[in-house]
């Protein structure tokens, strides 16, 4: 099976499935270019409401193909930081579905999603200290958020793997599920994300990721938005609430 990116969307949910089995979910150089703009496509259908980001099979992503690296590790690394931040950006709830082997620029897109939830048994690491590859700034402070200067550079200065109940004390995963109940999670939270307010989730993770000046521009949107009257009045009735701002396609 050639190396590429699937996806599909169901019940508001869009899932992106990495496949490339022959080397354990490797990203290819295509696989990076391709990335972006699928991330665009999904940003701008209103039908999606969330997306999942999971490898195919029993293993998340290997990280890079290392014959990437060989031909233009410049190059491949461009790529990857592209990628990462089309991830980070992404304007509506990302969630990382973690299973087995989650290393290199497969943690380098785990951390890029807003939650990561892990399959018992699922291990982590980043691992450019093994290939003598400068690790980007981007990712590298994305990874000191989550888990902190020390536990970053333990994982930075090794390159040894750490397993899920490690990362889950350091932060760098939410939620561990014992083995064989992982989509069934998946499948419940993300339907709990698609029935809460895309404003006040697109508004979070601006706010939660650094952006201080957008205060007035998201007072502006509650105001307009209805979402705020229509979530009281259905706590009021008793009812589940019937949302209708989205995220604007552009902007």
């Amino acid at each position: 099976m050639e190396p590429q990116l699937l996806h599909s969307v169901t019940d508001s949910v869009a899932t992106v499935v990495i496949r490339h089995p022959a080397k354990r979910n490797a990203m290819t150089a295509a696989m990076w270019r391709a990335l972006p703009p699928l991330l665009g496509a999904l940003a701008a259908d209103p039908a999606v409401r969330a997306l999942v980001l999971t490898g195919e099979g029993g293993t998340f992503c290997a990280g890079a193909d290392i014959a990437t690296l060989r031909d233009s590790p410049e190059e491949a690394q461009r790529l990857a930081v592209r990628a990462e931040e089309a991830l980070a950006a992404f304007p509506k709830p990302a969630l990382a579905a973690v299973r087995g082997h989650c290393v290199g620029g497969g943690t380098q897109l785990a951390a890029a999603c807003d939650l990561r939830f892990a399959e018992q048994g699922a291990l982590f690491g980043v691992t450019p200290a093994k290939l003598g590859v400068v690790y980007p700034a981007s990712a590298t402070r994305r990874l000191v958020s989550l888990v902190g200067p020390a536990t970053a550079k333990y994982l930075l200065f090794s390159g040894e793997l750490i397993d899920a109940e490690r990362a889950l004390r350091t932060g760098l995963v939410d939620e561990v599920l014992p083995e064989g109940e992982l989509g069934r999670r998946v499948a419940e939270f993300t339907r709990t994300l698609v029935a809460r307010s895309q404003l006040t989730q697109a508004a979070a993770k601006e706010f939660a990721d650094g952006r201080r000046d957008r205060d007035a521009y998201w007072a502006g949107q509650a105001r307009g938005s209805g979402d705020t009257a229509e979530g009281v009045a259905a706590f009021l009735e008793r009812r589940p609430p019937r949302f209708t701002w989205s995220v604007p396609t552009s902007g």
